[in-house]
């Protein structure tokens, strides 16, 4: 089977593979893990979660807050509907590959594509959104126990330790539910990358520089990551 995928993919494709492996692969391990972390997006909206759950802490009435975990997970929801309607499109487009095909061909500066690359292609494609559908759903599952550990928090009257204990794990397992929702949208955005890819290497290895550039702006210059850093 290597031997087949080393016929298939020429230089170009493999340099475009990899390429992207690093940019998809790579960036996530840094915005999530780097030592940057305070100074992103993803930084600063753990902080604001932080500061959520000690407010809530000093609520008695916490309606509002399980309200804002509901919008959450709706969310989540939706992301995690659309990912299994768009792998029932593809594995529907894995029957449709002359289609495809000839779609191909029309565009301008599109590469000559056999069925076998194209089959390869869609594959690719395949797998991150099957990773994305499974980011969405972990998400999903978190953000339940999220409305738990809410439920369970303590009273407003408890020892501050307690509750600063409490507001802790529950910043925790909202940011963690909320780094698994940004991955699966970082694997849409790859995905778009995947989908380029059909027309030639170049394009790919382009694209997925454009979707590595957005992404980094918007999780380290953009307005919002701004305002959270004041």
């Amino acid at each position: 089977m290597f031997s087949g995928l080393l016929h298939l993919l020429g230089p170009l494709d493999w340099i475009g593979l990899a390429w992207f492996l690093v940019c998809w692969v790579g960036y996530g391990v840094i915005v999530e893990r780097g030592n940057d972390g305070a100074h992103n997006l993803l930084g600063g909206t753990h902080r604001e979660r932080l500061t959520w759950a000690r407010q809530m802490m000093e609520r008695e009435n916490r309606v509002a807050d399980v309200s804002l975990v509901g919008h959450l997970m709706g969310s989540v929801s939706f992301y995690a509907n659309t990912s299994v309607y768009i792998l029932a499109g593809l594995m529907a487009l894995v029957g449709g590959l002359d289609r495809v095909l000839n779609a191909t061909a029309d565009l301008p500066f599109a590469a000559h594509t056999s069925r076998e690359l194209l089959e390869f292609k869609l594959l690719m494609l395949l797998v991150i959104f099957v990773v994305a559908y499974f980011n969405f759903t972990w998400s999903l599952r978190q953000f339940n126990v999220l409305s738990i550990v809410i439920g369970a928090a303590p009273a407003p009257g408890a020892s501050d330790e307690i509750k600063e204990r409490a507001a802790r794990k529950q910043a925790e397992v909202n940011t963690s539910a909320g780094d698994a929702f940004n991955s699966g949208i970082r694997a849409y955005y790859f995905g778009l990358a995947v989908v380029s890819w059909c027309i030639n290497g170049w394009v790919f290895i382009g694209m997925s520089t454009v979707v590595l550039i957005v992404l980094a702006r918007r999780d380290f210059v953009s307005r919002t990551a701004a305002a959270l850093r004041e």
